[in-house]
């Protein structure tokens, strides 16, 4: 990562003071550095924890990590030159390949210089008066600048479940959202607590080097194959000519991940049709594609979720040899949390390297030196016990630092009843901070959804500067309105029914309730357009 350096302020306080202070060099960061400084020319300082930039796929190096949203999408599209530039030779991007495009466009618009790498920021306060925000790091320096940008991403605060024992582990214990260089699963015996799309990818990478794999589960998921396979060279030559279309369509879709939507009713055509169309997406792969691109209702319909279900559950009895193993990967529940996919989940339990320990009927009792033991009594020996338990997702990160807004008050009293925003960007009483996939976003592929925040905010702040506004502020009531608006697009679908961490429901005493809007891209953006045309309803400038 040679042009990302890290700087220290050297005690020169004329060095400490910027325009604006963005924190987390991940997609959001990176993309906010170069329009605020590249476009509106500001003074910028960004403030990565990490020892390299990328964000969540800086620290997320665990085996099997890749984007399960397709290449053609899971990047940027405001340099186009660039997607004429870069290949890519399979349909999803794994991790050191993002970690490398995301360091390429760093490079290219020579960003490394203003991003201050190991630096984790500790405390920001606003200064009403000189209406400054002060951010203070965990190496003591203080910086000021007139706007605070959050680029913390939505999964970045980690999740260890508290498990009788857990201290007492003798061999590796790790979270897949901080895998470390030297740990080598080959020939090992490895124990993994959770199945969600992290536990899921890494399950189909470990039961092939592994020597054992003990897969404890404590909910079915519902995995579709995601049709990963080389691409050729046709197929990137059609997508660099087809480039404005393609994200055109992007843009004006609800999940932003490439592909047409569905507009027909599952329950609208007859069941044999329904089963054809589902093969068909089946055999195409991605699990948001099998979710949207099949029918238009699987999300909100329960009949149609339910058919959609009992598909997938066919599958696994198709799959899984094992009558028994089969059962207890089969979900019950609707078909309503994120969707994911795999290239062979569930084939990996016909290794014989494979076990599969169901923790709602069997419980993990303990962890000791050398293994787990479950309620039966028996213990699985282990070397390495991976937790893909999560994160405290979306306000989990903030809540990590000491905010604070007008009168002192702190972001996380602001949030005492659960994480609120307006619009997903600005919180009322934050004056000058804004948010990049703060509480409240739009729920879809993140790299678009980022570049139309990140795009509007600095209209936002050229705005403010050209016109000599010291403060932009989010109004109560438009926060207010906001949090009923995502709350209303949750209990239209059938989201709500099940629990997950898209509402905090993986996180004990967390209240579970909404943090994204369900309305899609395209609805949230023409809501932007509108606060804008509206001159900025909903803020006092």
């Amino acid at each position: 990562m040679s042009q990302t350096t890290t700087h220290t302020a050297g005690g020169h306080s004329a060095e400490a003071r910027f325009d604006a202070i963005v924190i987390g060099a991940g997609f959001g960061g990176i993309y906010t550095v170069h329009k605020l400084r590249n476009e509106l020319g500001l003074r910028v300082r960004c403030f990565e924890k990490g020892d390299g930039v990328g964000g969540t796929w800086h620290w997320n190096r665990y085996p099997g990590a890749m984007s399960d949203t397709e290449s053609l999408v899971y990047r940027y599209s405001f340099d186009r030159e660039l997607a004429q530039e870069v290949a890519w030779n399979r349909r999803y991007i794994p991790q050191r390949d993002i970690l490398g495009y995301l360091q390429t466009v760093v490079d290219r618009y020579d960003l490394g210089k203003d991003i201050q790498l190991n630096t984790a920021v500790e405390a920001a306060v606003y200064n009403e008066e000189a209406n400054l925000w002060t951010v203070t790091t965990d190496g003591g320096e203080s910086f000021t600048a007139r706007y605070l940008l959050t680029a913390l991403g939505p999964l970045s605060a980690a999740n260890f479940p508290d498990i009788k024992g857990r201290d007492t582990f003798r061999g590796r214990l790790v979270h897949t959202g901080s895998w470390p260089d030297d740990l080598s699963i080959e020939g090992k015996r490895v124990g993994l607590i959770g199945t969600g799309s992290t536990g899921t990818q890494f399950v189909c990478a470990a039961s092939k080097v592994a020597e054992h794999l003990t897969v404890f589960q404590r909910t079915p998921q519902y995995n579709v194959p995601s049709g990963n396979a080389p691409v050729s060279p046709e197929y990137l030559a059609e997508y660099r000519a087809n480039y404005d279309e393609i994200w055109r369509q992007v843009r004006l879709s609800r999940v932003a991940c490439g592909f047409e939507e569905s507009d027909v009713p599952a329950m609208s055509v007859s069941e044999e049709e329904r089963r054809r169309v589902f093969q068909e997406n089946w055999d195409k792969g991605n699990g948001f594609r099998f979710m949207f691109g099949t029918f238009s209702d699987i999300a909100t319909d329960p009949a149609a979720n339910e058919a959609a279900a009992e598909f997938i559950r066919s599958k696994i009895k198709e799959i899984v040899r094992d009558p028994e193993t089969a059962r207890k990967l089969s979900p019950t529940d609707p078909y309503a949390k994120r969707p994911i996919c795999n290239e062979d989940y569930y084939e990996s339990f016909n290794r014989d390297n494979v076990t599969l320990v169901s923790i709602k009927e069997n419980p993990i009792r303990e962890i000791t030196p050398t293994g787990v033991i479950t309620e039966d009594g028996v213990e699985h020996p282990l070397d390495v016990l991976v937790f893909a338990t999560g994160f405290d997702a979306v306000d989990g990160s903030y809540k990590r630092m000491d905010i604070r807004g007008r009168g002192g008050v702190s972001m996380n009293e602001h949030w005492s009843d659960g994480p609120t925003s307006y619009l997903g960007l600005a919180v009322t009483g934050f004056p000058n901070m804004f948010m990049v996939l703060g509480p409240n976003s739009v729920f879809s592929n993140l790299p678009p959804a980022i570049e139309t925040q990140v795009e509007w905010l600095t209209e936002l702040i050229g705005a403010a500067e050209a016109t000599g506004r010291r403060s932009v502020e989010a109004v109560k009531a438009a926060e207010e309105t906001w949090t009923v608006t995502c709350q209303q697009s949750a209990d239209f679908t059938l989201f709500p029914k099940v629990d997950s961490w898209i509402f905090g429901a993986n996180i004990p005493g967390k209240k579970n309730r909404a943090m994204f809007y369900f309305g899609g891209l395209r609805s949230y953006r023409e809501k932007l357009d509108a606060v804008v045309t509206g001159g900025y309803e909903g803020f006092t400038m």
